[in-house]
């Protein structure tokens, strides 16, 4: 595989991890379609064995290793949802696994992390020092790497909730997806593009980190200040090397979303869909109901909500909270 997945990729994938995930059912929420401005469908990967959508890429990636480099145990760097994908995939495996997580990791991704068997690493420092703690550690104990969002088996994983989404709403005119990293948005991309090429694809970043949104309108990969969004799965300060130029060639539009209306996500899925939500799984509703994607009433439009790994006093604390985003 070059360092972009092929819809050929995507579509083994699919077969490849099909036993061990769960095809996410696409829920319509007929109640968020007023303040949305459109018809409401979501595909909750809350809903995934892991609580998030992660799972997918790990189990691809760790599937296609001989044993003997299985064996090795293997390392990854994550704010918490790949780790605990990677970590599920190890304890499938039967191997060992080393988690390089910020410190900033809300506790219940690392106490989910820590009880599925995984060396939980917590080390101060962006993605990239996070990183280069993880390769070093590599080097020294002789583990697989695998990348969150870099590796393209990791993306033709995720790809597979493209093939799940177009499978189970064929007339589908928008997919909605939040973006960190980019290992997510570049497979599901790829995917809908390669099978549906006229449904629009939409990215969703946090305003307090626009690294995606800023580097389309300037035509190259720019690096940004951390914002403190409360959508901690989404702060990375620069676009990834390999999705950039994947998300380059199929994402229609990426958009930004003030924390005030992710917050505001949040409380309509709780209240309408009856889901929890992490925020970065949230924003998506949160760019409908901030009127920051151009929809029509009669488009039906899929909101991927990526994970709901959140700590319950931290959701209560915002449940609380009144659409202004105050106490």
């Amino acid at each position: 595989m070059t360092e972009a997945p092929t819809l050929q990729d995507i579509l083994d994938a699919h077969e490849r991890i099909k036993p061990f995930i769960r095809h996410t059912p696409l829920l319509r929420a007929e109640k968020i379609d007023s303040a949305a401005g459109c018809q409401v469908w979501l595909k909750p990967e809350v809903l995934q064995v892991t609580g998030a959508f992660k799972i997918r890429g790990a189990l691809n990636a760790t599937l296609q290793l001989p044993p003997e480099r299985v064996a090795r145990g293997f390392i990854a760097s994550s704010s918490g949802n790949h780790a605990q994908g990677l970590a599920w995939a190890a304890r499938m495996l039967g191997t060992t696994v080393t988690l390089v997580l910020p410190t900033n990791t809300p506790p219940l991704k690392i106490a989910n992390t820590r009880a599925l068997g995984a060396e939980v690493v917590l080390f101060d420092g962006d993605t990239a020092a996070r990183w280069a703690q993880a390769y070093r550690i590599a080097d020294e104990r002789g583990l697989e790497t695998i990348h969150g969002f870099e590796d393209p088996r990791v993306m033709a994983g995720q790809g597979t909730i493209g093939c799940e989404i177009l499978a189970d709403l064929p007339d589908v005119d928008t997919v909605i997806v939040p973006l960190g990293g980019g290992g997510l948005i570049s497979g599901v991309a790829t995917a809908i593009k390669g099978l549906k090429p006229h449904v629009r694809v939409v990215a969703v970043e946090p305003a307090l980190t626009p690294k995606y949104y800023q580097s389309r309108i300037e035509g190259r990969r720019v690096s940004l200040p951390l914002g403190n969004t409360i959508a901690d799965g989404l702060r990375i300060s620069v676009p990834a090397q390999n999705p950039w130029p994947i998300i380059e060639r199929h994402v229609d539009e990426i958009v930004l979303v003030e924390d005030e209306h992710i917050v505001a996500g949040m409380q309509t899925l709780a209240r309408d869909a009856k889901l929890i939500a992490e925020p970065a799984a949230s924003i998506g509703i949160g760019a409908l109901l901030a009127g920051a994607v151009n929809v029509r009433p009669d488009e039906k439009v899929c909101v991927l909500l990526t994970g709901g790994n959140w700590d319950l006093v931290d959701l209560a604390e915002v449940y609380a909270r009144n659409l202004s985003g105050t106490p």
